[in-house]
């Protein structure tokens, strides 16, 4: 079967739309680029890491109904990537009915950008296993339901991203705190999920890639979190051949039951060989950023041929790990300080380009080709060294 591709800026272009604009949207924008596509990249601030290599952008307010359907019947895009949480999603169910391709499609971005939705279809409707939880619009019924769970519990809002909002209470007295951190959270956090802290072994991210015709799976990720926002991630993660099993399962009952085109990062507890589901992106995902070093195609080259039908084959090449870096200034012009040993053989840095730099914001990721152990000890001290 051949494949026909288009140019950029021409009357017969494919284009590509992404809604968020961070640095994932990025790396997908470089990605779509590579095959032709015209990327129209879109944030709610300027000059968002997408915003630089794409070939036009916007900035609107995409909680906006008026404003994103507008913009769409304008730029009338082949695909529409919906990269974060943060959308009007009658917006994306209405111009999915005027004939639009949403990826991976309306529904799926609808259960999975809220926390509610994903888990009660998860739990209730698929029977995956999960942690217990309950759904809270007070502080009383915070204290309840914890409560009834029992101490520690997790707190989150129904719709954030990167753990913003996100935190364990191990007793009454710190609910008070949970409360107040999860109400100052991006997005919505008029309802809280209160969930029963598993006592897990690790966490684990499952790549899963469907193109309409296969559902294929990267090496299982290994990762560190931080309140609820990755910290150093690692692949492949050393699983029993049990638990691997039945992460892929459950990965592909989640993605098969949201459908659509596109990659998903599959958010898993592992305990011994008891896999619970925690969580699933219908995008690439953060931890994911270390396949940049460890695969032929990264999970953003993934993402582009799974939305465009292509053949998803790929290559492990070699063990590697991702570090996050995290900046500890406030600045209108930011700047990082990265030691020479940073730029060895085996060692990258890539820098996200972000206009502003506020304390605890990501602005740049350590990638090492290494095998886990040592690349992860590696990781935890050449990062000490950006700043």
């Amino acid at each position: 079967m051949n494949f026909i591709f288009t140019s950029p800026l021409k009357s017969n272009s494919k284009k590509l739309m992404l809604l968020g604009s961070g640095e994932l949207g990025r790396e997908v924008a470089i990605e779509a680029q590579r095959l032709g596509l015209e990327v129209i990249a879109v944030d709610r601030y300027e000059n968002a890491p997408a915003h630089l290599v794409s070939h036009r952008s916007y900035t609107i307010n995409m909680r906006n109904y008026h404003e994103l359907i507008e913009l769409i019947e304008r730029e009338k895009p082949d695909f529409i990537l919906p990269e974060i949480e943060a959308i009007n999603i009658e917006a994306l169910i209405e111009v999915e009915k005027r004939g639009f391709t949403v990826i991976p499609n309306a529904e799926a971005v609808n259960k999975t950008m809220n926390r509610k939705n994903i888990r009660k279809f998860a739990s209730e409707d698929l029977n995956l296993k999960t942690s217990k939880y309950f759904f809270v619009k007070s502080f009383v019924e915070l204290e309840n339901a914890s409560r009834e769970i029992g101490f520690p519990v997790v707190i989150k809002p129904v719709m954030s991203s990167s753990g913003h909002g996100q935190s364990i209470a191990r007793n009454l007295e710190d609910l008070s705190r949970s409360w107040e951190m999860a109400k100052g959270a991006r997005g919505d956090s008029s309802e809280l999920i209160v969930e029963e802290f598993i006592k897990f072994d690790y966490e684990v991210t499952i790549l899963t890639v469907r193109n309409g015709i296969e559902t294929i799976f990267c090496e299982p990720i290994g990762h560190i979190q931080k309140d609820g926002d990755y910290i150093f991630s690692w692949q492949p993660m050393a699983m029993s051949e049990i638990a691997k099993t039945q992460s892929l399962e459950i990965a592909k009952k989640i993605t098969d039951g949201l459908g659509g085109r596109g990659l998903f990062g599959v958010e898993l507890f592992i305990a011994g060989d008891e896999v619970y589901f925690s969580e699933v992106s219908p995008r690439p995902h953060d931890t994911g950023m270390v396949t940049m070093i460890t695969q032929s195609q990264s999970e953003f080259a993934l993402h582009v041929r799974a939305v465009l039908g292509l053949p998803l084959g790929y290559k492990f090449l070699t063990s590697g790990v991702s570090s996050a870096f995290k900046t500890s200034q406030n600045s209108f012009a930011p700047t990082i300080n990265i030691s020479e040993e940073l730029f060895s053989e085996d060692t990258y840095f890539r820098v996200f380009s972000k206009p502003e730099a506020h304390t605890g914001r990501r602005m740049g990721v350590l990638l090492i080709a290494d095998e886990v152990e040592k690349g992860l000890e590696r990781a935890k001290n050449l990062i000490k060294q950006v700043y």
